[in-house]
């Protein structure tokens, strides 16, 4: 009788409290805490390089299109175009959105133009904006749009 009573007891033993589920919770809600801020970072930091990878994709391109027509195109769609052969850019960029920067191109003179980088995020997620000119040399701002005048993105 006393040994039904023992197994009876150990039978019901098993299983976690609720005191250990929520320790564990506890745990991994701070790894969480700890992890978020370098998981958020890490996005920025790949939409800013994707950022400034597009911009010398543009300037390539717009280097190519002056070469090959003396003159600096109008638009980002004139690179894009079927006509424009061979195309200078893929349609995606020419739409002047990619990969969470806006790409806001101005034809200054034949030979002159500039580009604008600004992130379409905001909040915490929201990069730097990246300025580029016919020179090819990026500049950035971290907190408006960037101008010729901002610092040099190495």
């Amino acid at each position: 009788m006393f040994l039904k009573a023992a197994l009876k007891t150990n039978d019901m033993k098993r299983g976690f409290t609720i005191v250990e589920i929520m320790v564990v919770v506890g745990i991994i809600m701070i790894l969480v805490v700890i992890a978020a801020p370098g998981i958020m970072r890490s996005r920025i930091v790949g939409n800013e390089a994707a950022a400034v990878a597009n911009l010398r994709t543009l300037n390539n391109a717009c280097q190519m299109y002056h070469i090959n027509i003396e003159a600096y195109p109008d638009s980002l769609q004139d690179m894009a175009e079927p006509q424009a052969n061979p195309p200078y850019l893929d349609p995606v960029l020419a739409t002047g959105r990619k990969q969470g920067y806006e790409f806001i191109y101005s034809l200054l003179d034949a030979d002159r133009f500039t580009v604008n980088a600004n992130p379409t995020t905001s909040g915490l997620l929201k990069g730097r904006y990246f300025f580029m000119n016919e020179t090819g040399v990026i500049r950035s701002n971290p907190t408006q749009p960037a101008g010729p005048d901002d610092e040099i993105v190495k």
